[in-house]
């Protein structure tokens, strides 16, 4: 078996089932498995997937049990030489696959592969590549100076921001939603640290392997990733439970700072859910309500645009991309694979242009904030 891909899953039905399509056109050729983790989602996420993919294996859990230890029920089941683990709510390429095994063959040293994350609409992911959150680089980041002088080597090293995105670089931490390991590695240190429910554990992965000694790389490979479809980012809830990930980091990897540490991300706790709250109880309430998205130009790139249009009841369209100004784009993975999409909107991102894939198997439009 050439890779095993561990995918957790949690109440993101429609766009898991667009993952696991991307997972079997990227793995055409390859001897693969896909192992897919439910953490008690409590939706029909697993039959509506099982149904169309009989080839997964499908691991139901009774109950949420975090991020870490559902990922692990998967390591530990691998045969692959290489496991991926794998974002519910990704888009993969041949590219992303293959070139993560070829590069991981050349590297005898290298521990884990991380690529290039774009979102629903191509605008990179600077969480794509980070370093290790010291508690100079943690206050940086807390505290804003990594957003007022974001090319700084010393204020923005959390997310690596003077680095190239175009250009491959040995990086201290990468993304967990999307990671490539060597199985027999990962399954030797235990997998994932099960003491992070959700968060930090693919920080705390990344600094075991570079204490071992392996290199974590990035690669410029374009993936999409929506970005945590499954959690509500910027509420109090998140901001907790993300600031409380990092003390337990701290804790297990920092002991000596905790005087420094601790202090640091606990006002960072209370400075970042005080922003939240301003920012639902305050801003939000005061936006511009966004116009229906069906009665707004759109662009279709498809082979039948007509009929596109009427499954998804787009009233107005064009067939051309605009040189400028705002339009909605539907992209048509009946006729494009999902190698040219990912392709597309990197290659077509722009302010004012917000992109869908039409599902053509059930006419659902999969759009970044569904």
């Amino acid at each position: 078996m050439d890779i095993t891909i561990v995918i957790v899953n949690y109440r993101v039905k429609y766009f898991l089932e667009q993952t696991l399509r991307s997972v079997m056109e990227a793995t055409q050729g390859l001897r693969a498995e896909v192992i897919v983790i439910d953490n008690a989602s409590g939706d029909d996420s697993i039959a509506f997937s099982r149904e169309r993919f009989p080839e997964v294996t499908f691991i139901e859990n009774k109950d949420n049990v975090g991020f870490a230890r559902a990922n692990n029920q998967g390591i530990m089941m691998a045969r692959g030489k290489y496991t991926l683990i794998l974002n519910p709510d990704t888009i993969v390429t041949e590219k992303c696959i293959k070139g993560s095994i070829a590069h991981m063959e050349d590297n005898e040293h290298c521990g884990a592969i991380g690529l290039r994350m774009v979102d629903g609409n191509g605008r990179f992911l600077p969480e794509s590549k980070r370093a290790f959150p010291t508690p100079w680089v943690a206050f940086c980041k807390i505290f804003g100076l990594s957003k007022l002088f974001p090319r700084s080597p010393h204020f923005a090293k959390y997310h690596l921001r003077y680095l190239s995105d175009r250009e491959k670089h040995v990086v201290d931490i990468l993304s967990g939603a999307y990671m490539l390991c060597r199985t027999s590695m990962l399954q030797s240190i235990g997998g994932l640290d099960e003491d992070f429910f959700m968060y930090g554990e693919d920080i705390d992965l990344s600094f075991r392997l570079n204490r071992d000694g392996y290199q974590n790389w990035f690669l410029p490979l374009d993936m999409i990733h929506y970005k945590g479809e499954s959690t509500k980012k910027g509420t109090m809830q998140y901001v907790r439970i993300f600031y409380e990930a990092m003390l337990i980091f701290y804790r297990k990897h920092f002991p000596r700072y905790s005087a420094v540490a601790y202090p640091i991300i606990k006002a960072g706790v209370y400075v970042r859910a005080g922003m939240a709250m301003l920012n639902r109880l305050i801003i939000n309430p005061f936006r511009k309500k966004e116009d229906k998205r069906l009665n707004q130009p759109w662009v279709i790139i498809s082979n039948d645009a007509k009929q596109a249009a009427a499954m998804t009841g787009i009233n107005r369209y064009s067939e051309q991309l605009p040189a400028q100004g705002k339009s909605q784009v539907l992209l048509d993975d009946g006729c494009m694979t999902y190698g040219q999409i990912v392709d597309y909107i990197s290659s077509h991102s722009r302010k004012g242009l917000e992109y869908h894939i039409l599902a053509r198997r059930h006419g659902r439009m999969i759009s970044p904030k569904m």
